[in-house]
């Protein structure tokens, strides 16, 4: 029997930020959610943890769910957590972000994204949640790994 605490936990998730050269131009692969809160804005691609799920698989599994995009590496590069991130409850995330160098793979919108979109990486619509804050961090990352020249 798995043990309960007395005190509230705070909920888990993982963000997957994807980027591609397209040109000279860097893009970064978001999408527009389907879901409340913050319904029809754009967000990383993300979601819960399962209970027994490692915290790169989880981010892998939902960046499959919401683009159909697979077997792109990803990096951990942050965790964000602050209070009032997201409106439901208390919930902290772990960001990974990853290079698409798959000539030919498309992003599809799946699952409970609307729609899924490439966006430069200067040129970024305004984010659901905290995400325009880890996009700011994954593009310093990006830039630090030679993924891209921001």
């Amino acid at each position: 029997m798995p043990y309960i605490y007395e005190y509230p936990r705070p909920a888990v998730t993982t963000d997957a930020v994807i980027f591609r050269n397209n040109g000279n131009q860097p893009e970064i692969l978001l999408i527009q959610r389907g879901q409340p809160p913050f319904k029809g804005m754009w967000a990383i691609p993300g979601g819960f943890i399962d209970l027994n799920e490692e915290l790169i698989d989880s981010a892998g599994r939902e960046l499959k769910e919401e683009t159909g995009l697979v077997n792109i590496s990803l990096k951990e590069f942050g965790v964000y957590g602050k209070v009032g991130r997201d409106p439901r409850h208390r919930t902290i995330t772990v960001a990974f972000a990853g290079l698409l160098e798959i000539d030919g793979m498309k992003a599809v919108a799946n699952d409970d994204a609307a729609a899924c979109e490439w966006f430069k990486t200067d040129q970024l619509p305004e984010m659901a949640f905290d995400h325009d804050v880890i996009l700011k961090d994954a593009i310093d990352f990006a830039g630090r790994q030679g993924w891209i020249n921001p």
